[in-house]
């Protein structure tokens, strides 16, 4: 485990989201403090997940997906791969068997990544949302050192990376950035109503981010981990970087809400979300493989199913995935 409360993860100018130490989100909330962690600790009570559940599916993707085609596999969780106009780019890339600062101890896999690591096709891109480590795996990212991807991540986050493995080549950049991956894909940093630690003395030393990737289909609009608060960031998301053709959304590891509000959204605030940033279509995600909190693991896919009910969204405008399972437009 890596954390130390007198390292700089990023060194540079204060600025209207950063302190000079810290980042912070002038539109959100600071994250919950040790007493409210303590609290959650002593008196959850979570809903019994099974050991182990063997997918129906299994992914072998193809080298390239050329052109304005997209194939997007659900690897689990909140990782994914998106192949489209010759480019594959993995999305918070997560094969361990644990999301902890600890091998012996922490959330622990129920499924099988949908893709075998030794199956995946050549990777261009590599994006990481924030430092997390359901998020932000470096056994993932060592392991992918072959690619040579490119490894994009907010700020701090690189310092993350390399002080685990200073082979990792990672480049970091700031809310509003946009990076060209080709001739056909760009990516855009922009906020997401979250916060980062690896640890509890390093709370946001580290930025989050959600994405834009423009690709020749239309726009993505990714979020990895967000609350939804009074909805203003999917607004400014949809107002500034819009049109969206798909939202990825985050619907899991919502319980209780007193602790997981302002950090999490429930199904319900996933729909709204969905309105909110306008896009066409969604995949929601961040849900079924780690036991993060308290909900079943079958109650973020239930959950959403009778939001989309009680607000008229058809099923295949805001579906989920199982690990393995691809997704083809």
């Amino acid at each position: 485990m890596w954390n130390n409360s007198r390292i700089r993860y990023y060194d540079g100018p204060v600025s209207d989201h950063f302190d000079g130490l810290r980042f912070f989100d002038p539109n959100g909330a600071p994250p919950n403090s040790t007493a409210q962690l303590l609290r959650f600790l002593a008196t959850r009570e979570r809903a019994p997940w099974p050991a182990w559940v063997a997918n129906p599916f299994s992914d072998r993707p193809p080298r390239r997906v050329e052109g304005a085609a997209w194939r997007i596999s659900f690897v689990g969780h909140a990782s994914w791969l998106l192949q489209t106009a010759g480019l594959n780019i993995l999305i918070d890339p997560v094969w361990s068997k644990r999301v902890s600062p600890v091998s012996f101890a922490g959330p622990t896999r129920v499924n099988d990544p949908g893709i075998v690591l030794d199956a995946l096709p050549p990777i261009d891109a590599v994006l990481v949302s924030h430092c997390h480590y359901d998020h932000l795996d470096v056994p993932t990212l060592s392991a992918l050192a072959s690619h040579r991807a490119r490894l994009v991540m907010p700020l701090g986050n690189d310092t993350v990376a390399r002080a685990q493995d200073p082979g990792i080549r990672a480049e970091a950049h700031d809310w509003g950035d946009r990076i060209v991956l080709s001739r056909d894909v760009a990516v855009t940093l922009i906020p997401m109503r979250h916060w980062s630690a690896r640890g509890l003395s390093d709370r946001n030393k580290a930025l989050w981010a959600a994405f834009v990737i423009e690709t020749p289909a239309g726009r993505i609009y990714h979020v990895a981990d967000s609350g939804y608060g009074d909805g203003s960031h999917f607004r400014i998301a949809r107002e500034r970087y819009g049109p969206f053709r798909l939202a990825v959304l985050p619907i899991g590891a919502y319980e209780p809400r007193w602790f997981m509000r302002e950090q999490h959204m429930n199904p319900d605030e996933a729909v709204l979300a969905f309105a909110d940033c306008g896009a066409e279509l969604a995949l929601g995600h961040h849900f079924g493989t780690f036991q993060l909190t308290d909900e079943a693991i079958d109650a973020p896919t239930l959950a959403l199913a009778a939001a989309r009910a009680k607000t008229g969204l058809a099923a295949d405008r805001f579906r989920t995935l199982q690990p393995g399972e691809v997704w083809e437009l």
